[in-house]
């Protein structure tokens, strides 16, 4: 027990004699022996790089690289414009106007000729004219309801998500409108209210934010405990800039889905809803009605074009919706965004 001791005591005393005679040698040197200035060779330094990141910037690179949603896009983009500038060509016809020939007689049932390039249908409107004028309904009513969907949707869906006491009441809410079908709905309100563009709208809008709330709020319930956003509670940042800063840019790839899909099924709803008899009425051109008159004319193959040149409009809306959507939904997803 003795020795170790002793032993320990010889070696803390060696110890504070080597480190007394560096510190003084240390001391002794000047300041130009102490420090050396490292030579600099620029090929031997680490490279640095910095990389200049843009959200939208970086969608839209990824989108402009999806070859099916960029044809799409340009048909749609030429579709809507063509439909918008159609009435303000030289020599297009009224899409209400019934036309008669020399004699008087309604040119009824004519096929696609010079003077009408759709042909005319069973009453002798220009085809044509009552296309592009249906398409504009159609559009309209589904840019319309896409955006109040939209609108409602993200609200109630950002509330229900974030705000922990409303989540019963909102659960609740969803569970009453969600059990009721949409369709029965949209009968109804067809049928009590009087048959016109603002019927077709409001009864669209009314359960359509249903589907865009319940995804935007099982997102933010994802979202909403990470670090960064409980880390921002704790510093005191108000709720709606963590809402528009922390979350908002992560749901943009879920509303652009949910608009681009409300506006086909939107319009498909209004060819339904016709069909039955409880759409706009004949003086209002529709995609709805227009469709709705050609299935009587289809098991006659030469009156066949006034279900056909609808229908191709019909087509090209939809999908070329559907496709965007979609394409820009998965670009706008940050998770595909390589830095």
């Amino acid at each position: 027990m003795f020795g170790n001791s002793t032993a320990r005591t010889k070696v803390k005393q060696v110890a504070e004699s080597l480190n007394a005679y560096s510190t003084r040698g240390y001391e002794a040197l000047s300041k130009a022996e102490q420090f050396t200035e490292a030579e600099y060779l620029p090929d031997e330094t680490e490279p640095l790089s910095y990389v200049s990141y843009s959200y939208w910037r970086s969608s839209l690179r990824i989108f402009w690289h999806n070859k099916t949603a960029m044809f799409f896009l340009f048909l749609i983009a030429l579709t809507l414009l063509f439909t918008f500038i159609q009435p303000y060509i030289p020599n297009q016809k009224d899409p209400t106007l019934i036309h008669n020939d020399e004699t008087g007689i309604q040119i009824i049932n004519r096929p696609p000729n010079d003077e009408f390039i759709f042909g005319t249908n069973a009453i002798g409107q220009d085809l044509w004219s009552r296309t592009w004028s249906g398409t504009r309904t159609s559009l309209f009513i589904g840019f319309v309801v896409a955006v109040v969907e939209a609108v409602i949707g993200v609200v109630i869906g950002v509330m229900w998500g974030y705000a922990r006491k409303l989540d019963f009441i909102f659960t609740e809410l969803y569970n009453v409108f969600d059990n009721i079908p949409q369709t029965l709905i949209l009968i109804l309100i067809s049928y009590v209210l009087h048959p016109s563009l603002e019927t077709i709208i409001f009864a669209l809008c009314l359960t359509g934010w249903l589907t865009t709330a319940r995804y935007i709020r099982n997102q933010v319930m994802i979202i909403r405990d990470r670090d960064y956003n409980l880390a921002s509670r704790c510093l005191g940042t108000p709720a709606y800039l963590i809402i528009l800063r922390n979350l908002l840019p992560y749901l943009v790839s879920i509303i652009t889905m949910r608009m681009a899909m409300a506006i086909p099924y939107a319009i498909s709803n209004e060819v339904f809803v016709t069909y039955i008899g409880l759409g706009l009425p004949l003086s209002i051109p529709s995609l709805g009605n227009l469709i709705v008159s050609g299935i009587d004319k289809m098991m006659e193959p030469n009156l066949r074009y006034q279900l056909i040149f609808p229908t191709v409009v019909l087509c090209i809306v939809t999908i070329s919706f559907y496709i965007i959507g979609n394409a820009f939904a998965d670009a706008s997803d940050p998770k595909n965004h390589v830095a």
